[in-house]
């Protein structure tokens, strides 16, 4: 059997041609030629001290014949002539659900409201250019969801809602490095990621699944607690036995549709913020204690920060090193700003979400009921968009001057390509939100010397961070517990949080609908 073996090594080490069997015998006191072969499990870094180390976990084979495991098999079954479930929706939990369906021997039915990702990229293009807005085609709807083009990252904290390693080996199986199996934070990036998406749908359609695009849930009938049949596009109803609703958090029609349909569900607190976008040499200079460049073999370096402030969280969300700021928004009227990274990591920028927590008690009497928080977000979205002058340019202000509280005569250079206009950015944020989240960032740049910088930029608004609903679902079966047959799934439905919660969310509700068609 391997031993596991931990080392912690300066970047240089990786270029010495006998890295690592050089290290890792001197751990294990035992002598080169007895290592047979050894195996990456794992891989972070370490960079609370100067000089920043990687931590590295191998398996290693002393002594015995070198026999890593082998790649993971997928078994794939032909189910055009199976029970067919509806998947509304093709992002994270959407594609997961449908591949999870075909494993358990059902046929999934895809609607997607967007596009496919090649053609999508036409309508971001517009988006980005020209600030015209497609409302079924944008950042978050079309084929792959909100994760297609924002960024990749594949980190959760949800391990215990379900099996992450079948996420990550699925992903590989589909085109994703293998790197994303042994990095600590695994990241595929937003210029791969189409390509796995596309690989993932032609094993759907390969399987016997159906995939119909440019369709949308308009309604859905129900009678006697029973799911009976969706409406799409308005005109055409389809029966339906069983629908996994996988939508995204930004997919405000189908809260309506809910309310209409008086099926319950409820407000949940969310984040609301900016996006701060620094050089990304003065992020790694103060991230890896450098004068200059970053060490050569180290990533372009990230931050995560948390604090309180008046017993209200205020963190980073979504830090993207060597990244890009994009205009998320999904209707015209609005501004919502969100950011991605290349594969590389490559660009001279990053940013990071910093928002703040709004709980319910936080928002006006007259918005404390279900669509309430959604209609909050909402309304921040369109003070950005008034604020920033239109075509999808943002308010924003240089990060000192967000502090002191004055309107920036000018703006340092920024990767938001739509534009920014310098604006009091209290113009946009409610009060209290702007108030916490000038005291964090003042907290943040006491612990990062440097973070407060005239070359920082803060854009409005990062409003998207989670959805601002819960559909309520039965803990056993996975069902809304008012109408049997529709399984709320994902991050739409307030139970994922990103790529990686919503994909093992997708995977565990296809479970519970194999088990109710048995």
């Amino acid at each position: 059997m391997p031993q596991s073996c931990t080392i912690k090594v300066r970047p240089e080490a990786l270029s010495d041609p006998a890295f690592p069997q050089r290290w890792i015998s001197r751990q294990l006191k035992v002598h080169p030629n007895r290592i047979s072969g050894v195996k990456l499990e794992k891989r972070s870094i370490d960079a609370r001290k100067n000089p920043v180390k990687f931590l590295l976990r191998y398996q290693v084979w002393v002594d015995e014949v070198f026999a890593p495991e082998e790649k993971p098999a997928f078994d794939w079954p032909h189910v055009a002539d199976k029970a067919e479930v509806i998947v509304v929706g093709l992002g994270s939990a959407g594609l997961f659900a449908a591949l999870e369906l075909i494993r358990q021997g059902l046929k999934p039915v895809v609607i997607e409201r967007g596009k496919p990702v090649r053609e999508r990229r036409r309508d971001l293009a517009k988006l980005t250019r020209e600030g015209i807005v497609n409302p079924e085609s944008n950042y978050c709807f079309g084929e792959g969801g909100a994760g297609t083009f924002s960024d990749g990252k594949l980190y959760t904290r949800s391990t215990k809602r379900g099996d992450t390693r079948t996420v990550l080996e699925t992903l590989t199986h589909f085109g994703a490095t293998e790197e994303i199996l042994i990095d600590a934070h695994p990241h595929i990036g937003t210029n791969k990621l189409p390509a796995i998406i596309q690989a993932m749908r032609e094993q759907i359609l390969a399987s016997g699944g159906e995939i119909h695009f440019e369709t949308k849930l308009t309604d859905l009938e129900y009678s006697s607690g029973q799911l009976k049949r969706i409406q799409v596009n308005g005109d055409q109803w389809w029966d339906a036995r069983a629908m996994i609703l996988a939508t995204g958090h930004s997919a405000r029609d189908i809260f309506e549709i809910l309310d209409r349909q008086r099926i319950s569900f409820a407000a949940k607190s969310f984040a609301l913020g900016v996006r701060v976008e620094h050089p990304q040499a003065l992020i790694d200079q103060i991230q890896y204690h450098v004068g200059g460049a970053r060490p050569e073999n180290l990533p372009a370096a990230s931050y995560s920060l948390v604090t309180q402030v008046e017993s209200k969280g205020v963190y980073s969300f979504c830090m993207c090193p060597g990244g890009i700021i994009c205009p998320a928004a999904t209707a015209e009227g609005e501004v919502v700003v969100n950011g991605w990274s290349p594969s590389k990591r490559n660009s001279a920028y990053a940013n990071s979400g910093m928002v703040v927590e709004v709980s319910l008690e936080d928002l006006p009497k007259d918005l404390q009921h279900s669509m309430g928080a959604m209609a909050y977000q909402k309304e921040i979205e369109q003070r950005a968009f008034v604020a920033g002058g239109g075509k999808q340019v943002a308010p924003a202000q240089r990060l000192t001057d967000f502090l002191a509280g004055k309107v920036s005569q000018d703006l340092p250079d920024c990767s938001y390509l739509p534009g920014l206009n310098p604006v009091s950015l209290k113009e946009v944020l409610p009060k209290r939100i702007g108030m916490r989240l000038q005291r964090g960032l003042a907290h943040f740049g006491k612990r990062l010397r440097g973070y407060i910088s005239e070359e920082a930029v803060v854009v409005g608004v990062e409003s998207r961070t989670s959805s601002p609903v819960r559909i309520p679902r039965d803990q056993e079966s996975l069902m809304h517990p008012e109408v049997a047959g529709l399984f709320p799934c994902g991050e739409g439905a307030g139970y994922a949080g990103g790529i990686m919660s919503a994909a093992i969310d997708g995977i565990r509700v296809s479970r519970a609908v194999k088990l109710i068609l048995e």
